[in-house]
């Protein structure tokens, strides 16, 4: 069976889809050819479930026309828009179509009413195959990493060779990212050396954080306090640094995960790290919480306006952002 999965975006979803790329090829014996956008190709370049990667780039046309020669039995299309509609009108063979839980969707976010099945997306990728024969293995989530991407820790600061914290502060919407404050008060309650991850636009936010527990002139009177309360938060702002692989590789080495409802997230359950993340304009409610891993929740529950997007916003509608702002931090890391 010649089976073409379709997922576009982005890195959370990609890295979700893949128990059903390992499922199809290892109860079906399946040849698997994925198609997704070009820069999303370094999250599955390694993956060996699968034997061919499709791209999305400028020319539909063209990749139509290649993807007609390859005659495929059948599509699992799991981003379900109007381009994939397209797509598999052109191949004209046998598809299977994820549910977006669309009307659900908008009645959470609009009418706050929850409709949505208590069920994590991962099971609904998997539900979308169910009718090949195909079922859910609990393995979890896929992420591999190339050689040349396994990060050293001699890259690291001293500090940080040893058991340190990934805390990946970017978020594609503003409304899914703790304020600065905010992620400052965390750092402090980590107390323990962090690596910041996040891409170039994160930073100069990575540099205000690093800066605020920096030791200088204007510190030193304060270390011998600082140390007596056995404060060790310790920044490394590896924002910009590294390219997603790279990040995943530091994510895999690490003790623990913050992270808010971003990738980042996916891909540290995907290395069953134990998980603590964050949510502001969203909800775990969506289905798209760490999956198979130990995970943490913080989110502001006492709020009548979450959640306002199952995407984000650039600032709070209300211009309060309490989601954020009164999130409390209660942990414990031993």
């Amino acid at each position: 069976m010649k089976v073409l999965i379709i997922r576009f975006s982005s890195i959370g979803d990609i890295v979700l889809t893949t128990p059903v790329i390992r499922a199809l090829k290892m109860q079906k014996n399946a040849t698997i050819h994925y198609l997704t956008k070009k820069s999303y190709s370094s999250i599955l370049s390694q993956n060996p479930y699968i034997d061919q990667c499709w791209y999305l780039e400028n020319n539909l046309k063209a990749l139509l026309t290649s993807l007609k020669e390859e005659k495929f039995d059948v599509i699992i299309d799991l981003h379900h828009n109007l381009r994939t509609l397209r797509i598999k009108q052109q191949l004209k063979v046998t598809s299977y179509s994820f549910d977006k839980l669309n009307w659900q969707k908008w009645l959470y976010v609009q009418l706050k009413i929850n409709r949505m099945p208590n069920m994590h997306i991962v099971d609904r990728y998997m539900a979308t195959v169910h009718p090949l024969g195909v079922e859910t293995d609990g393995l979890g989530l896929d992420y591999f990493i190339p050689d040349k991407d396994k990060v050293s820790l001699e890259r690291l600061p001293e500090t940080h060779r040893g058991e340190y914290v990934i805390y990946a502060i970017g978020g594609q919407h503003t409304t899914k990212k703790l304020p600065i404050r905010k992620m400052i008060e965390l750092c402090d309650r980590i107390n323990k050396p962090i690596v910041l991850i996040g891409g170039p636009e994160d930073e100069s936010t990575g540099d205000e954080i690093a800066y605020f527990f920096e030791k200088n002139i204007s510190s030193a009177p304060f270390e011998d306090g600082l140390l007596k309360l056995n404060k060790k938060s310790v920044i490394f702002n590896g924002c910009g640094k590294f390219n997603l692989n790279q990040s995943a590789s530091l994510i895999k080495q690490s003790a623990y995960v913050f992270t808010h409802d971003t990738g980042m997230m996916h891909v540290a359950a995907a290395f069953k790290k134990q998980v603590f993340s964050i949510w502001g304009n969203t909800v775990p409610g969506f289905g798209m919480y760490p999956y198979k891993t130990k995970f943490t929740v913080f989110e502001n529950n006492q709020l009548s306006c979450r959640p306002c997007s199952k995407i984000g916003y650039d600032k709070c509608p209300k211009k309060h952002f309490k989601c954020m702002e009164e999130i409390k931090f209660d942990f414990y890391l031993p």
